[in-house]
């Protein structure tokens, strides 16, 4: 078993090992692993980020191949006609579709999620993925668990917090409630600038589904779901 990358780490939290279920909103999940494939590649030291932007620093592709797609989906130094690098926000919601469909495939290519496919009212195809016969779930389940009991120490550990909180996974992660009742989570996702782009992304999403209520008194049944657009201005 290879080393799962941050967003792969992310999606088998998220992912019920038995049904294969997502334990969160789907458009949410996706922001967080559009933003947790960004910081992997800091962690990597292939980009930087300045001001809500980010650059690619290190064009040289890694070696884990979901992260050189990532990386190869950048523009270049100096290559954005909005100026140098992406806005992190606007990136995170515009790609978190095509980055989940990235992180299930390699998943599923490395043996740690299987597919089934479905039909809702036997009519439309849709697909789950449910843990493999090689169980990556537990482990990643495990290493979440005894880095929550140390606190978070390390920074890779903090960004996992923060994006579990960002995208609302952290209500099945910490039952107990006393970490989501501490404020500590809520800091971890302030703590950083990946986290806080995709809690961004969330709160936009939110705020569009409450004024389409108001607007349509509750009678068009609202926005929601995995529609995506990139982005408007700021929070």
């Amino acid at each position: 078993m290879g080393e799962p990358t941050l967003p792969e780490e992310l999606l088998l939290l998220a992912l019920d090992p038995a049904t294969g279920r997502r334990h969160c909103s789907r458009s949410y999940l996706q922001y967080g692993l559009a933003g947790a494939a960004l910081a992997e590649l800091e962690l990597q030291g292939r980009v930087a980020e300045a001001r809500g932007r980010v650059t690619v620093i290190n064009p040289l592709p890694p070696r884990d191949r979901l992260s050189a797609q990532i990386l190869a989906s950048l523009p270049a130094p100096r290559g954005s006609r909005f100026g140098d690098g992406v806005h992190a926000r606007r990136w995170v919601r515009r790609t978190g579709r095509q980055v989940e469909e990235l992180c299930l495939h390699h998943l599923v290519g490395r043996g740690a999620l299987r597919v089934e496919s479905r039909r809702f009212l036997g009519l439309f195809p849709y697909h789950r993925y449910p843990a493999a016969t090689e169980d990556w779930s537990s482990p990643a389940r495990g290493r979440y668990a005894r880095s929550m009991a140390a606190g978070f120490p390390d920074r890779r550990g903090r960004l996992l917090a923060g994006f579990t909180t960002a995208i609302g996974l952290s209500r099945v992660l910490h039952p107990d409630r006393s970490w989501r009742e501490s404020g500590v989570l809520r800091a971890l996702v302030r703590e950083e600038w990946a986290p806080y782009a995709v809690h961004r992304a969330v709160k936009q999403d939110k705020r569009s589904s409450n004024s389409s209520i108001s607007i349509g008194d509750g009678s068009d049944g609202g926005g929601g779901g995995d529609g995506g657009g990139g982005g408007g201005g700021g929070d």
